[in-house]
C-alpha cells in the first residue's frame, strides 16, 4: 500500500481494495490490525472504516480485550452489502448466478440459449435480474469466444456476436462494472479456486470438447494465459494429422465398426494434444469434462500418450464438473470487480 499512484481517486480506490480484501480475507480485523497488515497510518485506516460503516459496507464484531487502554472494536465485511451476477451462454442454454461478497450463492437459474437469438433480448433479460436485485454490483459474462478487452474478436457460428464490445454495452447500459471472459479460462480459474490449489505455480490446461468445438484454457505459474492476441487455447486448429486439424481428427473413424474406429481415433487425437501439451508447457494435470470422459477413457488417453511422450512427464488427467468451474471462475472474477469497486459512473 505504499506505492505512489497518478491521482487520489486511483489512491483511494487501492485503500478500499486493501480493506476489502483484507478484511474478507482475515474475517475480522481491528484498525491497529488493518493499519499494520496494509502499511497505511491509523486516521487513514480510521477514515475509510469511518465512512464505510456509515454506508453499512462493514459490520462490528465486537471489542477486543484490554491491554491497558481502550478496548478496540473489531470489524468484520458486510458480505450483503454487494452481490454479484455471473452468467455464461452456450449453444443449448444460459446459466446464472448471483453471489454475496463471500462467495455464497443466493440465487441460481437456467435459461434456454442467447447466442442464437439477437443481443438486445439478452440485454432484457440481464437488466431484469439486475432490476430485481439493486444491491448486484458486477456482471461477469463467459462466452465461448475469444475475448480481447471485453470485445469478442472470434466466436464461430454465432455472427451477431462477432467483434461485438460485450463490455462496454453492458456497462453503458447497466452502469456497473462488467467482466467477459472466454469459457475454458473462467473454467480453469474456477477449478483452479474450488480445488484450494494455493501453488503459485500450479500449471494447468482445461480441455473441453464442447458443442461449440473444443478449447482450453491455460494457466501457466498460477497465471491465465491469453497470447498476444488473445487466441490461446482455440486448439481446434492445432495440425495433428496429414490433412486434419484436432476439431476434425475428433470426428474421424470409420468402418465395419465404426462406433469402436470413431472412439479410438477421438482417444489417438486427445492423446496427441495431451502429449503436445506435456511437451510444450509441462502442466501439473490435464482436466477434461466429466460429462464427456469417464474413467475407462481417461486411462485410455493416458496409455495412448504415453506412445507420444514418457509417461513419467505426462500430466494428471483429472475429470470435473465443468458448468460448477466455469461459474466459480466467473464468480472469481466478479468478486474481483466489487473489491475494486468505489462507484461506477
Amino acid at each position: 500500500m505504499n506505492e505512489l499512484f497518478a491521482t487520489p481517486e486511483e489512491t483511494k480506490k487501492a485503500i478500499l481494495r486493501g480493506i476489502r480484501a483484507a478484511l474478507l480475507t482475515l474475517g475480522s480485523a481491528t484498525k491497529a490490525e488493518l493499519s499494520g497488515k496494509l502499511r497505511l497510518s491509523f486516521p487513514t485506516v480510521s477514515k475509510f472504516l469511518a465512512q464505510m460503516e456509515r454506508e453499512g459496507e462493514l459490520l462490528t464484531v465486537g471489542l477486543d480485550d484490554s491491554s491497558g487502554g481502550r478496548r478496540a472494536r473489531r470489524y468484520a465485511y458486510n458480505p450483503e452489502y454487494m452481490l454479484g451476477l455471473a452468467i455464461f451462454l452456450e449453444q443449448a442454454e444460459t446459466n446464472y448466478m448471483i453471489f454475496n461478497c463471500v462467495g455464497e450463492v443466493k440465487d441460481r437459474g437456467q435459461t434456454t440459449s442467447f447466442l442464437l437469438d439477437d443481443i438486445e433480448n439478452l440485454a432484457r433479460r440481464i437488466e431484469s435480474i439486475v432490476r430485481s436485485e439493486p444491491r448486484i454490483k458486477s456482471l461477469s459474462i463467459g462466452v465461448p469466444a475469444s475475448v480481447r478487452n471485453g470485445r469478442l474478436i472470434y466466436i464461430p457460428g454465432y455472427a451477431q456476436f462477432q467483434d461485438f464490445d460485450l463490455k462496454k454495452h453492458f456497462e453503458d447500459r447497466l452502469s456497473i462494472p462488467v467482466v467477459v471472459e472466454n469459457d475454458m479460462n473462467a473454467a480453469v480459474l474456477g477449478y483452479n479456486d474450488n480445488r484450494r490449489v494455493t501453488d503459485d505455480g500450479s500449471s494447468l490446461v482445461y480441455l473441453y470438447l464442447g458443442n461449440n468445438g473444443p478449447g482450453a484454457g491455460i494457466m501457466i505459474n498460477g497465471e491465465l494465459v491469453r497470447g498476444s492476441s488473445y487466441f490461446s487455447g482455440e486448439v481446434s486448429f492445432v495440425p495433428q494429422y496429414t490433412e486434419s486439424n484436432f476439431l476434425q481428427a475428433l470426428s474421424q473413424g470409420s468402418g465395419m465398426d465404426a462406433d469402436a474406429a470413431r472412439e479410438e481415433a477421438r482417444v489417438d487425437a486427445i492423446s496427441r494434444l495431451v502429449a503436445s501439451f506435456a511437451a510444450i508447457l509441462n502442466p501439473h494435470a490435464i482436466i477434461f469434462c466429466d460429462d464427456e470422459v469417464d474413467d475407462s477413457m481417461i486411462d485410455s488417453i493416458a496409455a495412448r500418450s504415453a506412445f507420444y511422450i514418457p509417461a513419467e512427464h505426462l500430466p494428471k488427467l483429472v475429470a470435473s464438473d465443468w458448468r460448477q468451474d466455469y461459474l466459480s471462475g466467473l464468480q472469481h472474477l466478479g468478486l474481483d470487480l466489487m473489491i475494486s469497486r468505489i462507484k461506477f459512473d
